[in-house]
């Protein structure tokens, strides 16, 4: 179970925030040789490698149309898939803004233009759990950013085939380029391409300590990433006015995710500390996943500190990839909250809300990284290039300053593309 800690001191903080983790030489010597296999050995590589640890014979990486349209789920999971999809599109396509063009001086205009990333490739996990959700939260803004080309990579089960609910997000977003690849070995397909597979230009998607491994050496390699995304975590701030039964339901919702999950519960009020832990215990032992919970608590803490700024205090240093306030008055400390992926205010604001349906993007910075990283969004997905238009008028309103200037820093030649400009409006 969780460990307690009371009377605490802040100089020890630093140790009570670290992450769990796999020996870090051990993790990256193995990343990198299935990236080097999958450099080298492409197809026939992804192939070997998906026997190995799916135990799937695969024919070909890539789902088929047959698959696409075979894939059945649910009318009761259409239709709340269908509603999660509405309300992120809605909340995304109002980032969105108009871009206008400023004058800087008399006949100087300067604007930016924001242009979707032509090749993104999306992983999305499918081992333990086949999040499907993440299709949303990726392939929705792509589209929006008019992206020209959409790859996903999801590992597929012994039988060489990927969850239906996996393929029909798919569909309903309007991706068709799917490959049975899971990993890192899928980081490294799409990073730098197979005979099937395309090159893509950045790489999106959550995973396991491999998955993050892997994004974090192609980035190395000179493919962009989104984001450090790794193991999921969650921080809970309860106070007095808190629900235990609710705590205790959000802690273990992150805790089900994996093992090296990790989940931290504070507040400055030692029953709502010891009812929580009550309700951990109760709620934990009908759990489907609860094997997976356990071994995510043991990496997990319940601090008892002084007060609620305290709380606060931690959480900032902390930086969790997501933030439960659990409070009556959660919107009083709204700007207390400096440092964090997505966050929750209120005792029904459940973190269950953000993976799936309320909008917003559950693709967030883990491991520390929300102090200064943030979660995806159309940004993510677009690059914005700079324009500048000058008129004669505007060249002569500024010319004198950058000649004198390249001049300081003794680059004659960009003085120069300015004098013989102003030599040119001066003769007319």
């Amino acid at each position: 179970m969780m460990k307690v800690i009371k009377n605490t001191i802040e100089k020890d903080w630093s140790l009570l925030m670290k992450r769990p983790s796999l020996e870090n030489k051990d993790l990256e010597e193995t990343v990198k040789t299935i990236i080097e296999e999958v450099k080298l050995g492409k197809d026939a590589a992804l192939i070997k490698i998906t026997k190995d640890l799916q135990g799937a014979d695969l024919n070909s990486l890539q789902v088929s149309f047959e698959e696409m349209r075979e894939a059945e789920v649910s009318i009761e999971l259409k239709e709340a898939i269908n509603l999660a999809k509405e309300n992120i599109e809605k909340f995304h396509k109002a980032q969105r803004l108009q871009e206008e063009i400023i004058e800087t001086s008399p006949g100087v205009k300067c604007w930016r233009r924001s242009v979707g990333i032509e090749k993104v490739g999306l992983y999305i996990p499918g081992g333990t759990a086949p999040l499907f959700s993440s299709i949303l939260m990726l392939g929705i803004p792509a589209q929006l950013a008019a992206c020209k080309e959409i790859v996903l990579c999801s590992p597929c089960d012994e039988n060489g085939n990927i969850h239906p609910a996996i393929l029909y997000t798919a569909g309903l977003v309007g991706i068709n380029k799917i490959y049975k690849v899971g990993g890192a070995q899928a980081i490294a397909a799409m990073a730098f391409g197979t005979e099937t597979i395309p090159q893509v230009y950045k790489v999106f998607g959550p995973g396991n300590q491999h998955v993050t491994k892997a994004k974090e050496l192609v980035q190395q390699m000179g493919i962009a990433i989104d984001m450090p995304a790794g193991p999921s975590e969650v921080l809970v701030i309860a106070d007095e006015t808190s629900l235990p039964k609710f705590v205790a339901a959000d802690l273990l919702s992150q805790a089900e995710h994996g093992g090296d999950s990790q989940v931290i519960l504070l507040s400055d009020n030692e029953s709502i500390l010891e009812e929580s832990i009550l309700e951990i215990s109760k709620q934990l032992a009908v759990l489907p996943r609860a094997e997976i919970a356990k071994q995510a608590l043991q990496n997990s803490k319940v601090i008892l500190l002084d007060s609620l700024e305290d709380c606060f205090k931690f959480s900032n240093q902390y930086a969790p990839e997501h933030l439960i306030v659990a409070s009556e008055n959660a919107n009083q400390h709204i700007r207390k909250v400096i440092n964090a992926g997505s966050v929750f205010l209120g005792n029904y604001s459940c973190e269950s809300a953000g993976d799936y349906a309320s909008g917003t993007n559950h693709t967030l910075p883990t491991n520390g990284f929300a102090k200064n990283y943030s979660g995806v969004s159309i940004d993510s997905f677009t690059k914005k290039i700079t324009f500048q238009e000058l008129t004669k008028t505007g060249l002569s309103s500024i010319g004198k300053a950058i000649e004198i200037m390249a001049e300081e820093e003794g680059l004659m030649a960009h003085k120069n593309a300015v004098s013989i400009r102003l030599k040119e409006i001066s003769d007319v």
